[in-house]
Formats: C-alpha cells, sequence, structure tokens
C-alpha cells in the first residue's frame, strides 16, 4: 500500500488543489489531508476523491503528519509520502519512486531533485548541520560566507548523481515505512523546522538516505520565518531544541556521517 500526506494551515486553496490533483493523479491509496487552520471550512476537499481522507486538528504544526502515518502504518502501508503544500509532481515521479525502493530494500528514504518553479536547482542534500551552519545561514547573507554555505549544501556534489546524504529536505518525503517503525516517527517536540533534519539523521544511522535526482518535483519554498516574527521565533526555538538533543558542539554522530560523507568525495 502506497498512501501520503499533507499538512495544511490557512494554505490559500489554488495551493492546496495544485499538490491534491498531482497527488490523485498517482498511484497512492490514501491520501491524508491533516488540516490544522482554525475551522474545517476545507473538509469539502475530501468529497473531491474517496481516496482522501480529511482531518481536523489543533495546531501541533508540521509533526500533524504523524497522525497521518500512524494510520497508513496500521492499514499496511509499504511507503509513504510526505508532502509540502507548495510541490507539484508528475504521477511518473512516484512511479519511479516505487520502482526505486523496490529495487534498494537498504534505502529508508530517498529524496527527487528539486527545484524552484523557474527551472533552478534547490541544494537540498546538507550535511548535518553546526550550531554555525544553521545560525549564520538563518541570519547573514549566504555571500558573507560562500566556502561554509556551499559545504553545508554539499555543492562540491554532482546533482546529477544519486548520492547518500545524511541530511534530506522535508519537503518531500518518500519514506519506507518498515524502517520508521524503527526509528520512531517525527519527534514532537518540534513544532516544525528541525524536526526533518531529527528525523532524517535517525533514518540515516539505521538504513540508506538517497538523493536520486533521476525524477524531480518543483516546490516553491515560501520560507515562512523571514517573513513573519513568530515563525522565526518557532524557527530559533526548534534550533535550540535540536542541538540540546544532539549536542551542540560535541556530536560525535555528526561529526561521523560528516566525515563518511567528504571523505568519499574527497573534499
Amino acid at each position: 500500500m502506497l498512501t501520503a500526506s499533507l499538512v495544511i494551515y490557512h494554505n490559500p486553496l489554488p495551493e492546496i488543489e495544485t499538490v491534491l490533483n498531482c497527488a490523485l493523479r498517482s498511484p497512492f491509496e490514501w491520501i491524508y489531508i491533516v488540516d490544522n487552520s482554525c475551522n474545517d471550512s476545507l473538509r469539502i476537499l475530501e468529497h473531491r476523491s474517496p481516496k482522501i481522507r480529511y482531518i481536523h486538528n489543533l495546531n501541533t504544526g508540521y509533526i500533524a503528519h504523524n497522525i497521518a502515518i500512524r494510520e497508513a502504518m496500521a492499514l499496511g502501508a509499504k511507503y509513504h509520502a510526505v508532502l509540502n503544500p507548495d510541490i507539484s509532481f508528475e504521477p511518473e515521479t512516484i512511479n519511479e519512486l516505487i520502482h526505486y525502493m523496490e529495487a534498494h530494500e537498504d534505502v529508508g528514504w530517498v529524496m527527487p531533485k528539486v527545484i524552484y518553479p523557474d527551472g533552478r536547482l534547490q541544494y537540498l542534500c546538507k550535511l548535518l548541520p553546526t550550531p554555525a551552519d544553521l545560525i549564520l545561514r538563518r541570519f547573514f547573507p549566504k555571500s558573507w560566507f560562500p566556502k561554509s554555505q556551499k559545504r553545508f549544501e554539499m555543492r562540491f556534489l554532482d546533482y546529477d548523481t544519486e548520492v547518500d546524504v545524511p541530511y534530506l529536505s522535508g519537503c518531500f518525503m518518500f519514506l519506507r515505512t518498515e524502517v520508521l517503525c524503527k526509528t520512531g516517527l517525527f519527534d514532537e517536540q518540534f513544532f516544525m523546522y528541525a524536526e526533518d533534519i531529527d528525523l532524517s539523521r535517525r533514518m540515516h544511522a539505521m538504513s540508506r538516505t538517497v538523493y536520486y535526482p533521476a525524477v524531480s518535483i518543483v516546490h516553491a519554498h515560501e520560507g515562512a520565518s523571514y517573513k513573519n516574527r513568530r515563525m522565526l521565533y518557532v524557527h530559533i526555538r526548534n534550533i535550540v531544541l535540536y542541538f540540546n538533543k544532539w549536542g551542540w558542539f560535541f556530536d560525535r554522530e555528526r561529526r561521523r556521517a560528516n566525515k563518511a560523507v567528504l571523505k568519499r568525495f574527497d573534499h
């Protein structure tokens, strides 16, 4: 069984319809819409297809995906896709990812190439971050620290080549539920931001986490924390929680995982 989930919070209806149409044209058997909004006015989306399951929820942030993932796993889903509201993709993308996962049973998470609507590449293969990586990235222009940011984003890679990566983006997550059963789902102390880093490193420690550029998706990449003070606070809070959990400066697993990647590419 193949399932997908979408967490929304007062997102524009055209944006939701775009990703929902993509999902409906793909071979998902169930599509969960977890709505964190104040009211359930978007319950009408459930009438679009018998495959859609609408869940109105308290605003628990991105980790509301756990509600859908738990239900999907209880139904016997083999793969589950975590979708951002601001993405779009072709049905062939999902079919290709299924074929890839079937052929590579050691892979727990696969991420396709991600591009902007204008076709530019998004550099979403990353090393596990140090505090400096995230602080510099959030509060200073990348042009001030080009070498460290290019290293963090693994720009030394050929982004047209399949590669194992310790930190994959949460904008589109194609996951093997068997591995999720072992690693656990999203850590619910993270409202949003850092939850994908946390899950990525847990899955990377137990299975392969792979960037697979043979297929691609489009991601509008809204960057809410750069526009909204409340979301900036949430972003900072979750970064602090992340480093409190894994270690600010003495993180042996981060050092080991990053060293292995850099050594593989002689960087």
